[in-house]
């Protein structure tokens, strides 16, 4: 039903700046989910980087609070993660979610997270 597709990682320096984009194909209302960037970093787990509802309701890892900031392009079914003043701590593959609701055969909701592929970012010293 959704398929997700990021852009925009790479290498950049300390204090630097990156935009990645997720681009969704789906069947699934976009606007009425919630999307969401994780990143995992080596050796360690996944964890949620910022999130934002159908409502615009955002909520963001201490981490990175004031740094980076979400955003969703309803029209055009894409999300973006604007990240200023990168940290070499910074540095995991970053991954988009869709947390959206899709019915069954049946009729009946059935709520899922999609994931994209990931993209790698690294902040270099």
């Amino acid at each position: 039903q959704v398929q997700l597709v990021e852009s925009g990682g790479g290498l950049v320096q300390v204090g630097g700046s990156l935009r990645l984009s997720c681009a969704a194909s789906t069947k699934i209302t976009f606007s009425r989910s919630t999307m969401e960037w994780y990143r995992q970093a080596p050796g360690k787990e996944r964890e949620l980087v910022a999130g934002l509802t159908s409502g615009g309701n955002t909520n963001y890892a201490d981490s990175v609070r004031g740094r980076f900031t979400i955003s969703r392009d309803n029209a055009k079914n894409t999300a973006s993660l604007q990240m200023n003043s990168l940290k070499p701590e910074d540095t995991a593959v970053y991954y988009c979610a869709l947390d959206g609701v899709y019915y069954s055969a049946g009729g009946e909701p059935i709520a899922q997270r999609w994931w994209g592929q990931g993209t790698q970012v690294t902040v270099s010293s």
